[in-house]
């Protein structure tokens, strides 16, 4: 479908300005619609001249390893900020691992895992970046990062601002960022531990999610929050749901809290069969299901076309 955008001017910056750009190439589910302006600054400075010179009411979507997002067929308005490059550079200390937001989550296990600092293996398991697991408050295998977090900087309008994990008001699967605050760097806390058990734990985790996840195929990762008392993929299975399919999405018939794009899905698709199980769940158990993987952005009717 073509597209057409509203001309709108953004602030003109060193990096990388793209109008019109796909974007369901980035994200893990490989649906949706495209962005007015991808936009790649070069470094942190960069991007705070970009915060700064932003008019108040663009749009402003900060896009990162895009495993637990749904973007809707009709594409995301504004600025969607995509940090590379300089924002992936990863440092080990003695006691922790320094890394900016575009390293991902695996790569950081790694690192702490070649130095032979313990605590952070479960990142392995976590199919995104740091960025995104500051901002979320992402989790696995009984930890989270408000548990190892020491500090996040953060990019905001008016310049680069350190804040300690405190200030950050983790709850679960969130952490309270300031007003388009983009985090651009994180310090994670580590202790020297047994390099050779580090790395079983890690391959543990690792044969765990191969056993037990759907981690070859077009999927965003859990679909749906645990409920208080509940385990969401048993929900769901007790209501009949597992291998339900709408369009080109199905119920993951391997774990049936990921959706999978099957083939040829939409993003309409895969939010219209998520809420299709939302309601069996309901029905067959009262229990009211909430999305744990973002959804964004318009339906295909939101951008009209020439």
């Amino acid at each position: 479908m073509s597209v057409r955008m509203v001309d709108r001017a953004i602030p003109a910056i060193r990096g990388r300005v793209q109008a019109g750009a796909p974007l369901a190439p980035f994200t893990w589910f490989r649906t949706g619609g495209p962005a007015e302006w991808l936009v790649r600054p070069v470094d942190a400075e960069d991007l705070v001249a970009l915060l700064r010179d932003l008019p108040a009411a663009m749009p402003l979507t900060v896009l990162g390893a895009a495993s637990n997002l749904i973007i809707r067929d009709g594409g995301l308005p504004g600025v969607v900020l995509r940090l590379g490059g300089a924002f992936g550079a990863v440092s080990v200390e003695a006691d922790g691992v320094v890394a900016g937001a575009a390293c991902l989550d695996a790569t950081l296990a790694e690192h702490a895992a070649a130095a032979g600092l313990g605590g952070l293996e479960f990142l392995c398991g976590i199919p995104g970046s740091i960025g995104g697991a500051v901002a979320m408050n992402a989790g696995a295998y009984g930890t989270e990062i408000k548990d190892v977090l020491d500090w996040a900087e953060i990019a905001t309008p008016e310049g680069i601002r350190r804040l300690p994990a405190a200030a950050l008001g983790f709850a679960y699967r969130h952490a309270a960022l300031p007003e388009r605050a983009v985090v651009i760097r994180a310090r994670l806390r580590a202790a020297p531990g047994d390099r050779a058990a580090i790395a079983a734990r890690m391959q543990e985790i690792r044969a765990t999610r191969e056993a037990t996840q759907p981690v070859r195929a077009r999927t965003g990762g859990s679909t749906f929050k645990n409920p208080p008392g509940h385990r969401a993929w048993a929900l769901i299975d007790a209501a009949g749901c597992r291998g339900l399919s709408l369009g080109g999405a199905e119920v993951s018939g391997k774990h049936c809290n990921f959706l999978l794009n099957a083939g040829g899905a939409t993003a309409a698709d895969l939010e219209a069969l998520g809420e299709a199980v939302r309601a069996r769940v309901l029905a067959h158990s009262g229990v009211a299901l909430e999305w744990e993987i973002k959804r964004i952005g318009l339906a295909a009717q939101g951008i009209t076309g020439p």
